[in-house]
């Protein structure tokens, strides 16, 4: 089991840019894949980005160009830096994690953190 800890949420306005970031614990952290997904008011748990141990990706259409995701092994720490925030990416943003390749549904993620507010203004 990997505990997960997301920092560095905030309000920013549209068009501008934010990084948030996870702290992963646990003996092999470095060794699962991590993610992010996020939620709007109403609306359903949606897959954003996740990253392997190795560093593959695979990005959602709608923050594809906007959004990049990087970790940290040394320090079990993912990072997840959004530019060209819209109204739109509002969201409580959640880190996740497990063993094996990137999936974008929520029920193959077994860890999550507590989440981080973003909220962009229009």
């Amino acid at each position: 089991q990997v505990q997960l800890v997301e920092s560095g949420g905030g309000l920013v306005q549209a068009g501008g840019s934010l990084r948030v970031s996870c702290a992963a614990s646990g003996r092999t952290a470095s060794t699962y894949t991590l993610g992010w997904f996020r939620q709007a008011p109403g609306k359903e748990r949606e897959f954003v980005v996740g990253i392997t141990w190795n560093g593959e990706t695979h990005y959602a259409d709608s923050v594809k160009g906007r959004f990049t995701i990087s970790r940290d092994n040394a320090k079990n720490t993912v990072y997840l830096q959004m530019n060209s925030l819209k109204p739109e990416d509002t969201a409580v943003y959640y880190c996740t994690a497990r063993r094996g390749r990137i999936w974008t549904t929520t029920l193959e993620y077994p860890d999550w953190g507590q989440g981080t507010q973003v909220t962009v203004s229009s």
